[in-house]
């Protein structure tokens, strides 16, 4: 079970972040887009809405999922950029995953998310060290870092690409 649920891993935070660390997951992030279009374009909505595991999303809240996250990551983004050390507000993802709008055709989420990462990549190519280093804090991780954080969500994005990419494996979906 535990393959299923993190199919590269559990995110593990690196201990120095360097320069080159930080560009390589920006090109993570902006490549998402094309990623889940071309991981989803094919499927049905029989095979959309099937789980990747036993008790797990299925594809379309992945997709709905991954939108969700990633706007909420983007304002967090913002505020630690323009605010002192500002405190976020968590959501709860398995209640957001299971509200009405889970069930739209992911083509609605995949449009936010292609304009989504088109500005996130933008904003994070233009900041530097300063901003880089900059915190918030999460009321049940503790203080995050800027830089830190954009591993987590370049991490986040391949995580749940996973999740559909190994479920059309295993069913042999092309």
């Amino acid at each position: 079970m535990e393959d299923f649920r993190y199919p590269i891993g559990r995110y593990r935070a690196a201990q120095s972040v360097a320069p080159r660390d930080v560009a390589k997951w920006i090109d993570e992030i902006e490549a998402l887009p094309r990623q889940l279009q071309t991981a989803v374009s094919s499927l049905s909505d029989e095979q959309q809405d099937t789980p990747y595991r036993k008790g797990g999303w299925t594809i379309r809240q992945v997709v709905h999922h991954i939108f969700d996250s990633h706007a909420n990551s983007y304002i967090r983004f913002k505020l630690a950029l323009t605010e002192d050390r500002p405190t976020i507000k968590p959501y709860d993802q398995e209640a957001w995953a299971k509200l009405s709008d889970s069930k739209l055709p992911v083509d609605v989420s995949l449009n936010l998310i292609k304009g989504l990462h088109e500005r996130w990549g933008h904003l994070l190519k233009s900041l530097d060290e300063a901003q880089l280093s900059r915190e918030l804090v999460h009321p049940e991780s503790g203080t995050l870092i800027v830089k830190s954080m954009i591993g987590l969500y370049a991490w986040h994005g391949k995580h749940h690409l996973a999740h559909i990419t190994n479920l059309k494996k295993q069913k042999n979906w092309t």
